[in-house]
């Protein structure tokens, strides 16, 4: 047998350095590809961060941005993040920063460190209005596997070292007037008395405590309120810090840490008479300050009313400087200065002494009545009863007070004047004028009726339309003078759904009148349709879900004193208004227009109490049940309504309505009131 010897492979030379090359690539391949990925990493977590950063400056959420901040900045200048926290609460809210928005924002990263730079600019407004846009920029550093923001006081305000503090000199500008059409003051500067806190004088600890409550019990205001009033930047022990206004008149009381000084305070010249229209003005609370951070205690707003509406126009601008200080007090900068402006002056298409009288003749009612200028549209008055103390809820009303309004079962807050109602007969004039435009009322021919009540067959059930006055033969200045629903039911039912609510069309249901009062749109019904005979004939009279407030009536009747024409209303002097537009034809007006005169002048008329006025008046009654009698003999409750107007030279037009009373109540209450008309005109 032969033996033969194996010997090893010999690889070439080109193979072994191959082999090596592959090695040294993916090794190199695996190092590049690890810095990528972590460099990628980095980039991503420093993003993050940025992004919480600049999120949370935006909401200003002070509390999320110290949790991102490195503890190692903070330590350099001896903060923490819970002072940090709290010195943009100082700062910031000391000047009423709001809306703050990032812009220019970017991310870099320092090729030689593990750092990135971030640098954005700020805009914000303050008390004083729009700052200018500042720029900021600092550094993100890796701490373990995230990153941090090296923070320190440049970031609240550029150039603002840790010991500098911010100086706010606030003016305000006069707040402006609301007057009459004739430029008497119906919101006017009066003098009143500051009640302050002294912080110096409160003492410390239990001793503060005990001052502070002491306070809180005396004035009814809440202990927490005094707290954060004292905690405003710009407070130092010697500041008087406002707190509650008093009436010049009003009793002073005397407490530990509390002083007096003499300010300008709103105050309302007709004060019941137009505590509705004009409302009021109060101190910003909290909640105010936090819709809107530029406001700051002590701050006067409008509360309610026409003060509420305008409250921006009338506010006018503060004036004043932001300044960042040394610890010393020494001027370091001035970030922000602006110039004072006074509000605006209103006027008002308001008459203060129609306003006035007839709130007088009302008083004691719960009611409204609403004067209009029937050819172009000014109302001149909207009194609403009862009514409340403008002056003394702006000076500083108690709660025990307050809550007395609250829990007054004829609701003195209510205005009366902006709530629907169902308008009754003195509706019947726009079914009248429907009637005459569609040809299906003749003026001279007569219904035959017979007896109080009517149903047009068995199919209508228990239903009847029913009526005062037992009058065999009427036409339509009867129907007026009488007030006859059945005649007005039967005019409806001939016309037809159709024609009814396309004439109603032409009226003001679902309209927004434009007037700077809060009031619900007039509806024909709930549904927005007359779905029975029943509901067109009780619609035709002025019941069925009809809902009008009285301005809306008021505006609604205005083509009978116009010769046809609606006329939209205005409530100020430079309020522009929709068109007029014709509602029924001149012809159809004058008819119904002459119809009312002799509703006044017959001695069976309606409105026949008012023939007593030395002026030619036209007028239509209304009274509306609003809820039936629940046994044979017993009276519905009912609304009163009364519509008058000038038929002359349509200087005005009255709408007036008291709840729980008839319109014979209406006349006897508003009959001296229009008596004196022509003395106001």
């Amino acid at each position: 047998m032969r033996n033969s010897n194996k010997k090893g492979k010999k690889f070439p030379l080109w193979a072994i350095i191959s082999s090596i090359v592959a090695v040294i690539a993916l090794i190199v391949g695996g190092v590049i590809g690890y810095t990528a990925w972590s460099a990628a990493r980095d980039e991503k977590a420093a993003q993050k961060t940025a992004d919480t950063f600049i999120a949370a400056v935006e909401k200003q959420d002070y509390t999320a941005m110290s949790q991102i901040v490195s503890e190692e900045s903070l330590a350099a200048i001896d903060y923490t993040r819970e002072s940090m926290a709290e010195r943009y609460v100082t700062v910031y809210g000391g000047i009423g920063a709001a809306e703050l928005k990032v812009s220019d924002f970017s991310l870099t990263q320092n090729e030689e460190t593990d750092e990135y730079r971030i640098s954005y600019s700020l805009n914000m407004e303050t008390a004083l209005g729009e700052l200018d846009k500042k720029s900021y920029e600092t550094i993100l550093s890796k701490v373990d596997s995230e990153y941090q923001v090296d923070w320190d006081t440049e970031l609240i305000f550029p150039d603002m070292e840790p010991t500098d503090k911010i100086s706010i000199i606030k003016t305000a500008g006069e707040r402006g007037e609301i007057l009459d059409k004739d430029g008497s003051p119906l919101a006017t500067i009066g003098t009143s008395m500051q009640a302050g806190l002294q912080p110096s004088a409160l003492g410390e600890g239990d001793q503060k405590t005990t001052n502070l409550e002491k306070i809180a019990e005396t004035y009814d205001v809440a202990v927490e309120e005094l707290e954060n009033l004292l905690e405003q930047g710009w407070v130092t022990p010697e500041s008087f810090v406002p707190f509650k206004l008093l009436a010049q008149d009003a009793e002073l009381p005397q407490a530990t840490g509390v002083l007096y000084q003499e300010t300008t305070a709103r105050t309302y010249p007709l004060n019941e008479a137009a505590a509705h229209l004009i409302g009021y003005v109060g101190d910003a609370s909290a909640e105010d300050i936090e819709k809107n951070p530029t406001l700051s205690a002590g701050d006067l707003i409008g509360k309610s009313g026409l003060e509420a509406t305008y409250d921006e126009r009338l506010r006018g601008q503060k004036g004043g400087r932001i300044e960042i200080q040394t610890s010393d007090s020494e001027l370091k900068m001035v970030l922000q200065e602006s110039e004072v402006e006074n509000g605006e002056d209103i006027t008002l298409t308001i008459d203060a002494e129609i306003q006035q009288a007839a709130y007088d003749q009302l008083t004691g009612e719960s009611g409204s009545a609403v004067f209009m200028d029937p050819m172009d549209g000014s109302i001149l008055a909207l009194v609403s009863t009862p009514s409340y103390d403008a002056n003394l809820i702006s000076s500083g009303i108690s709660s025990e007070d307050y809550q007395a309004y609250v829990d007054d079962p004829m609701s003195p807050f209510l205005a009366r004047y902006a709530s629907g109602y169902a308008p009754g007969s003195t509706f019947k004039v726009i079914t009248a004028g429907i009637g005459l435009d569609a040809g299906t009322i003749i003026p001279a021919e007569t219904q035959e009726i017979d007896g109080l009540s009517w149903q047009k067959d068995a199919s209508w059930g228990d239903y009847k339309v029913t009526r005062v006055k037992d009058v065999p033969s009427v036409n339509l200045a009867d129907a007026f003078a009488y007030s006859d629903n059945i005649y007005f039911a039967r005019e409806a039912l001939e016309m037809g759904q159709e024609v009814y609510k396309t004439g109603l069309s032409k009226y003001i249901f679902g309209e927004d009148l434009k007037l700077p009062i809060a009031m619900n749109p007039a509806q024909i019904s709930n549904s927005g349709t007359l779905d029975s005979e029943g509901h067109l004939a009780d619609t035709a009279f002025g019941q069925g879900e009809l809902l009008l407030n009285p301005i809306q009536q008021a505006v609604s009747y205005t083509p009978f004193a116009n010769g046809g024409e609606l006329v939209y209303p205005k409530l100020t002097a430079d309020q522009e208004t929709a068109g007029s537009k014709q509602t029924v034809t001149p012809e159809s007006a004058a008819i119904i227009k002459e119809d009312l005169v002799q509703a006044v002048e017959k001695e069976y008329g309606s409105s026949h109490k008012l023939a007593v006025i030395d002026q030619k008046i036209a007028a239509k009654t209304g009274t509306a049940e609003t809820t039936e009698a629940e046994t044979e003999g017993e009276d519905a409750e009912t609304n009163g309504f009364l519509l008058a107007f000038d038929a002359e030279n349509s200087e005005y037009l009255m709408l007036a309505m008291i709840e729980g009373k008839s319109s014979g109540s209406v006349i006897d209450t508003m009959l001296p009131m229009l008596e004196k008309m022509e003395t106001f005109q």
